[in-house]
């Protein structure tokens, strides 16, 4: 016999979690007293917040799910931005909470962390949010929360297990988990698809985070097809920054949008086609006139924001690679190169000299550290990036400023992504505003040992927002903030520190702060 709150760490376990974000209360404690010599690391935030944005990022960084343990109440309502975050982006992440006991649970007699039904908060921001009722149902649970990552859209899941049930005597033995796969699109519509796609003279590829381990199938199909790849955010680093159809462009970018509109035939793999990809001007909506097809995980996705002449319902790298099987072995080269070439130049003309100056900044960075995963809050340059920078791979850029955007994500995200692939440089990249959020997190950084080189434009204050304002004759409130000497508290938390003035000071800087393998703040003064 065991007890329930080790029984759930062993079967995270064998569910593959080694990694567990939490901070101990009075209604968790059974659970790290099932922590104790279960194999799992655990890792303390200072916020509740950060440990949802670690666990986003280490998954984004990996692949893989984290866990997040959190009182009732208060942790409860914490992580809800977080996993909110994650739901939007399609991350997968697990958060176990405590609640009440029976009776107690949505009484409305104030006790301690007391909410009113804590299982439906959570129920929307998750894939599903359940209650445990008998310690027998922990298993099944559990499988179902790890079927929703390993073959459905991966999203949050939540479990809450009411505190007098944490420390109950359960059988020790488990069922060992059950592997699932993600599926594939039927034979005749991958047929289908794979017709229209021969046929077409002016293909086209738009690849989404759903993509992301799709690199190999992906880069060998728009070579096949000679299509331009344009890449959302989540899925820059698909085609390598040197790839002659790679387009890193935003599709919410006019030269993009020419080139969608131009198609005759689009594959949409794995995209929401949502606005804060292709529409992130507010200006007009997406137009697809060219046939499209659209291979997506979720069914109910493949039909929203642009209605599909076809669609495949499955896994995007199963699918891609279907297709491309059923394709011939060679077609007669086009004008795919040009076309994308024609994108990537008249998208970055058009941007302002500012924004050119900031992708230079990422580009310095991506070049001087070979291999760095590049995390970002949102702040000027991570916009900048989202408009046009090209990735050096899958999983080495992401941020909070598409879909949900929740400010605060950089640090913690990026400590989360640290944790996940020791070994490789994380940059994060943050604004004064935004590290105020988890400002904190600087200590956490320091106790799990994660080298994570921050880079700090500091404009003192909201400065993207007062220029909104400014523009619309908004008179500028709230927007001008007190800053802290930042050098001085990173190395109040151990950190090193160092500040910057232009770009030509960056190389050595990020080349000294990898070498130290020392969390590093490098600040730049605007």
């Amino acid at each position: 016999m065991t007890t329930l709150a080790a029984r759930l760490v062993s079967l995270l376990a064998a569910h593959g979690i080694d990694t567990v974000f939490g901070i101990p209360g009075v209604h968790t404690v059974e659970l790290y007293r099932g922590l104790a010599g279960g194999g799992l690391r655990h890792v303390t935030p200072r916020h509740e917040q950060g440990a949802g944005f670690m666990a986003h990022g280490y998954a984004m960084a990996s692949g893989r799910p984290a866990a997040c343990f959190v009182i009732t109440g208060p942790g409860v309502t914490n992580i809800a931005t977080a996993m909110a975050q994650a739901y939007a982006d399609s991350v997968p992440m697990l958060v176990v909470s405590s609640v009440n006991p029976a009776g107690r649970a949505g009484s409305g007699d104030a006790h301690l962390h007391e909410l009113p039904d804590q299982r439906r908060l959570m129920a929307g921001a998750a894939a599903f949010s359940h209650s445990i009722a008998d310690p027998a149902e922990l298993p099944q649970v559990l499988a179902r929360a790890f079927a929703v990552f390993a073959a459905a859209r991966p999203r949050p899941v939540h479990i809450e297990i009411p505190v007098d049930l944490l420390g109950a005597p359960v059988a020790s033995a488990s069922p060992p988990p059950v592997h699932l796969a993600r599926p594939v699109p039927p034979p005749a519509l991958l047929d289908q698809a794979a017709s229209l796609l021969a046929a077409a003279r002016a293909p086209l590829l738009l690849l989404g985070g759903g993509a992301i381990e799709a690199a190999a199938a992906a880069g060998a199909l728009a070579e096949w097809l000679d299509a331009p790849a344009v890449m959302t955010v989540n899925a820059r680093g698909l085609l390598p920054p040197d790839h002659p159809l790679g387009v890193s462009i935003s599709p919410s970018c006019p030269a993009t949008r020419d080139l969608i509109e131009a198609a005759d035939v689009v594959l949409a793999a794995g995209t929401e086609l949502g606005p804060t990809d292709y529409d992130m001007y507010d200006r007009a909506p997406l137009a697809i006139p060219g046939t499209l097809i659209r291979l997506d995980l979720d069914p109910e996705q493949a039909v929203r924001n642009h209605p599909p002449a076809l669609a495949l319902i499955g896994d995007a790298a199963s699918g891609l690679q279907a297709l491309l099987d059923r394709l011939p072995p060679a077609r007669p080269s086009g004008s795919g190169a040009a076309r994308a070439a024609a994108a990537r130049e008249a998208g970055f003309a058009a941007f302002d000299p500012g924004t050119r100056a900031d992708l230079a900044w990422l580009e310095t960075v991506r070049e001087t550290l070979p291999g760095a995963i590049l995390v970002g809050d949102s702040t000027r340059q991570v916009y900048a990036g989202n408009l046009g920078f090209a990735a050096a791979a899958p999983r080495s850029w992401f941020n909070a400023a598409t879909g949900y955007g929740a400010l605060g994500f950089g640090l913690p995200a990026a400590i989360g992504a640290g944790l996940a692939r020791p070994g490789r440089p994380v940059v994060c990249l943050c604004g004064d505003g935004g590290l105020q959020f988890s400002l904190a997190e600087l200590g956490t950084a320091i106790e799990a040992e994660v080298p994570v080189i921050l880079l700090l434009l500091n404009n003192r204050g909201y400065g993207e927002i007062k220029s909104y304002m400014l523009a619309r004759q908004i008179p500028p409130l709230g927007v001008d903030l007190h800053t802290p000497d930042f050098a001085l508290i990173a190395r109040a938390y151990g950190w090193d520190a160092a500040r910057i003035v232009d770009r030509d000071g960056l190389p050595d800087a990020l080349r000294g702060a990898a070498a130290s393998g020392r969390a590093t703040l490098i600040e730049i003064t605007a």
